[in-house]
């Protein structure tokens, strides 16, 4: 059954043992972000957790992070399946026509404040790289636009600075889809009516963080994850829906001729983000909930949250491409890795005949625009692609530089990519930032592609006839790790070589 709103979904997430309070009071600009940062580096992934910030320095509000994205655990608790279910889901939601809801009115109506009572500091916004950002941001911010022509949602979710007490900053690339509706409303002449929602449904906040065709629209992508229609509601001041249920929701309009000065800010790359003139949001009204809960999502220095729903979204976005889209053979699993965001993919297949795993990352280099993977890099189907020790075994022994490594150049990139960035332009100037709009791919062949010598473990038979009587040898206990059981499942037998393509 979906969850009503934030609130029933953190209830689930803490029964399951998934989020921890923290009763200490903070100070969140320092404090809570080293606090988030510190379970992300030294908490194992498996056993990650959301975090609820009961009490936060000078304000009544908590903070919830983490809660969407902690762990790819978490993450499949917030899309309502089991983690290696996660593409199986997103390719139904994908593929389903479920549509959207509209009400009267709900929650997020209980507080409407217009005018000279708008006002954003009354929220915890963070700082999120102390030291460096230049100052707080709002980050798990579910963006709504509308395209004036077809009248469909983008839910999109962006960085916003904090800027004064009704403006936020905004960053808006022309090739994203919000880019590609403000470009629409600027040929009217017109500024783009805006919402920003808040503490948002799981639902709505997955569909927010994939990247899904454009044109469809995200309030019906976010139904079809929950199995059931999304409620919205009509915004204050223009036609926009909004989630019913939301905590928060902003009101405004991005204005055609603002492009102040905006960053640096800490980004899911792992490096900051340089400072450049980006458009602006003005704020012109809040509605609210009764005690609302403020949600962030915590990115900059993997591992991180966004790091994890760019991940699985994308992962799942790509293997619909390759698989059902493209109808290619042979493939049986993707990943984007987990310190690269979505730079270097890593795609595990049965290759069928020679220049089959070439033809395979050649295809997906290209793929989802500006969203493409930087690196690409194919294995056989006896490589788990979600064990960094077995990826690097066969990177070390099945690739010739000389023959298996193919780069590109003059590809199309993402701007956030710092290895793009040209020319840091001086503190100050009013000149746009100068970056790459282009880069270079990587492709790896770590495929086998002729005769192979076979993989120097005894047989499978006798390594399950060892184990059947490990308790007589007076050794500990020990699990068998899921790279060995894929190994020995794909290569059982007692032969000296292995035959490509077979």
């Amino acid at each position: 059954m979906a969850y009503r709103d934030l609130r029933e979904y953190l209830q689930t997430l803490e029964a399951k043992g998934k989020l921890r309070r923290v009763t200490k009071e903070v100070d969140k600009d320092w404090e809570l972000a080293c606090i988030t940062r510190w379970v992300l580096q030294a908490v194992p992934e498996e056993s990650r957790y959301g975090l609820l910030f009961e009490r936060i320095k000078g304000y009544d509000m908590p903070l919830a992070a983490c809660v969407f994205g902690a762990s790819r655990e978490v993450y499949a608790i917030a899309m309502e399946t089991e983690p290696d279910q996660i593409y199986e889901k997103w390719i139904k939601v994908l593929k389903s026509s479920c549509h959207y809801a509209e009400a009267a009115t709900g929650p997020c109506k209980e507080n409407i404040l217009r005018g000279d009572e708008v006002d954003l500091f009354r929220f915890p916004v963070p700082i999120w790289t102390p030291g460096k950002d230049i100052g707080p941001y709002f980050t798990c911010t579910s963006a709504i636009t509308v395209d004036p022509e077809t009248g469909r949602h983008n839910i999109g979710n962006y960085r916003m600075q904090l800027r004064s007490k009704n403006q936020l900053g905004v960053q808006i690339f022309d090739n994203q889809h919000i880019g590609m509706h403000f470009q629409r409303w600027a040929r009217r002449g017109r500024p783009m009516p805006i919402a920003v929602a808040m503490g948002v449904d799981p639902a709505i906040g997955l569909a927010a963080t994939a990247k899904v065709p454009y044109g469809m629209d995200e309030f019906d992508v976010a139904s079809a994850i929950r199995g059931e229609p999304v409620e919205t509601v009509k915004a204050e001041l223009s036609d926009l829906r909004v989630p019913a249920t939301a905590e928060i929701v902003l009101e405004g309009e991005v204005p055609l001729d603002e492009e102040p000065m905006e960053g640096p800010f800490g980004e899911y790359m792992g490096y900051m983000g340089l400072a450049g003139p980006k458009r602006v949001i003005n704020v012109k009204a809040i509605t609210h909930r009764r005690s609302p809960i403020f949600q962030s999502y915590v990115s900059q220095m993997p591992p991180s949250e966004s790091l994890v729903l760019q991940q699985q979204a994308h992962g799942a976005a790509m293997y619909k491409h390759l698989v059902y889209d493209l109808g290619l053979e042979g493939i049986q699993d993707v990943l984007y890795t987990s310190a690269s965001a979505r730079a270097h993919l890593v795609i595990q297949m049965r290759p069928q005949f020679p220049g089959h795993a070439r033809k395979v990352m050649l295809v997906a280099q290209g793929l989802m625009g500006a969203n493409s993977p930087k690196i690409v890099t194919v294995v056989d189907e006896d490589i788990d692609i979600r064990d960094p020790f077995l990826l690097e075994w066969a990177m070390a022994s099945r690739v010739d530089p000389a023959k298996d490594v193919v780069i590109l150049h003059d590809t199309e990139t993402t701007q956030l990519d710092p290895s793009t960035t040209l020319e840091i332009l001086p503190e100050g100037t009013s000149k746009r930032l100068i970056e790459r709009l282009t880069g270079s791919k990587l492709l790896i062949d770590a495929t086998i592609k002729k005769i192979y010598p076979a993989i120097s473990l005894p047989p499978k038979e006798l390594m399950d006839k060892a184990l059947e009587s490990w308790e007589e040898t007076g050794l500990p206990p020990i699990q068998v790790p899921d790279r060995t059981r894929r190994l020995l499942e794909k290569h059982p037998g007692y032969g000296l070589y292995i035959e490509p393509y077979q």
